[in-house]
Parts: C-alpha cells; structure tokens; sequence
C-alpha cells in the first residue's frame, strides 16, 4: 500500500517532468518523423538551453526573454548541424554528434562551471508549487503545439514535411532541400533548447550533463505517443500532442520502478535503458511476431 500511495504522491511532478521533457521531444518528432533526420545534437542542445537559460536568469533578465534566448541559442545549434551535414557533406548522424562534441565544451564555457544554481524567486515553474506548474507547462505546450500545426499547414511548412518525405520530389519542384533541412533543425533544436532551460527551472539548477541521454527519452515519447494516437487519427495537431503524453507515460513508467523497495539507485539507468528497448521494440514485436501469428491462427481457422 505505501508503495502506490508514494506513486501517487509522486503524480504531480512525474507530469511536470513528462511535459517537460515532452515539449523537447516534440522536437526531436521534428527531425525524426518530418524530416527522416537521426539528429544526435539534442543531447548537447538540451543542455545548452539549460546552460544559457541559467546564467541569463542569474543575472537578473527576464526569464521570458530568457527562454526566449535559450530557444535561440538551441537554433544556433541546429544551423551548425546543418551546414556541417548539407554544405560539407557530412553524414546526419555524424554531424550531429559533432555538433554535440562541439556543444560539450561550449555548455561548460557559458557556464563557467559543472553546475549553476537558480534562484526560484519569480520563476514560471518550480518543483515546489507543482499544480501550478502543470498548469503553465500545459500552456506552453499548447502555444508549441498551436504555432507548430500553423507553421506546417502553410505553403512554406508543407515544403519542409515534402524535403523530408521525398527529397528527390522535391528537388525536382524546385524546393530547396539544404534550406527546408536547416529550417527544421534549428527548429528542432530550438525546441530541444527549450525543453532543457524549462528543465533547469523546474530543477532549480543547470548541470553539464542535463541532456545526456535525452535522445533516447525523446524516441521513447515518440513511439509511445505514435503507439497512442493510431487509435485517434493523423491529424498533425493530434500526433504532437501525444509526444507530450508519451512523455508522461515513459516518467511514469520510470518512477513506477525507482520506487520498487529495495532497489539499487545504480540500476536505475540500465533499468531505465530496458523501459525504453521494450517501448521502442514494441511496434517491430507486434508487426513481425504477432502478425504472423494472427495469420497463422486464421488460416487455420480458415481450415476447419
């Protein structure tokens, strides 16, 4: 009983942390679904917005105009992805993980330390006022969720889901491939960024290591969300929207096991690491194992 009454009480901030790490995960949808771009940066561009989101903050500017910024600094580190793969002929998964590299030293440089504090004095969200976070959490993500559906149902977005459907397609239309690539990467990022400096808030602090792993968090949203919204349509509004769910649904996951009695802290990562083989193994299981065995059983159905 004490065991679901500690998973309970632990709602507020799993949903907190899952629409968190959810408006980042949108982002990665962004380069993943849209643009068929494996784009390792996040790991670093997670960290970055927490990074610049911490010293502005520290510093005494506005932590809207901070967000703001981290947004832009996440951007900057898409574009760097994008000229090093587009211009340079770098493979996608290659110049993402230079551009992280790149980002390591970068992150450490604007904050001067492994770790920067941040006053919750003032701040928007805080693990301490949890309801109201959610609150304002859920409002961001609808202002993403609201500007991104605008963005790719105008002429300009539809060219950049093309570039990432059917490149040759769309080269042959004249749609500039490198540029719709460039435009969804800093996007992407961008968003990444936002995610880390909503992190480090909500955290109370910006760490050097906030985004590592964060790439695997993000496809776990994703596939869990994807896995979700069959059952409700593929309205692009609707498929966003339920990265943030799987984003819940993976904390949720994660806290149901940190809280097992008993259970070594040190596991957590690789346990963490085995939520998410299973969530992401799921559709390749249902498709390959069960599909053969629901044709099997139906031709012999089919027999009798």
């Amino acid at each position: 009983m004490n065991y679901f009454t500690a998973l309970f009480n632990s709602l507020p901030g799993v949903v907190n942390l899952g629409i968190i790490y959810g408006i980042a995960a949108i982002g990665v949808f962004i380069t993943f679904k849209i643009l068929d771009f494996a784009d390792l940066t996040v790991d670093g561009s997670f960290a970055t917005g927490g990074a610049v989101f911490a010293v502005l903050t520290v510093a005494g500017v506005n932590i809207i105009l901070a967000l703001i910024v981290a947004f832009l600094a996440g951007a900057i580190a898409g574009l760097i992805t994008a000229l090093i793969h587009c211009y340079l002929g770098i493979p996608g998964i290659l110049s993402g993980i230079l551009t992280q590299l790149m980002l390591w030293s970068i992150n450490l440089v604007i904050l001067g330390k492994a770790n920067q504090p941040i006053s919750s004095r003032g701040a928007l969200i805080a693990s301490s006022s949890t309801g109201t976070s959610i609150g304002i959490l859920l409002a961001i993500a609808a202002l993403v969720v609201g500007v991104l559906y605008w963005f790719f149902g105008t002429r300009y977005g539809a060219s950049v889901r093309s570039a990432g459907s059917n490149p040759a397609m769309s080269k042959a239309n004249g749609i500039s491939v490198n540029n719709r690539k460039i435009i969804a990467l800093m996007i992407s990022n961008g968003l990444v960024a936002l995610g880390g400096a909503l992190f480090s808030q909500y955290n109370g602090a910006a760490d050097i290591n906030n985004g590592r792993g964060f790439i695997v968090i993000a496809l776990a949203a994703i596939i869990i969300g994807g896995a979700i919204v069959k059952k409700w349509g593929k309205n692009f509004a609707i498929q966003l929207s339920f990265v943030l769910v799987g984003g819940i649904i993976y904390y949720l996951v994660y806290q149901a096991i940190a809280l097992i009695n008993g259970i070594n802290t040190e596991w957590l990562k690789m346990l963490s690491a085995v939520v998410v083989v299973i969530f992401l193994a799921i559709p390749y299981v249902k498709s390959h194992y069960f599909a053969d065995w629901k044709s099997k059983h139906n031709r012999k159905k089919e027999a009798k």
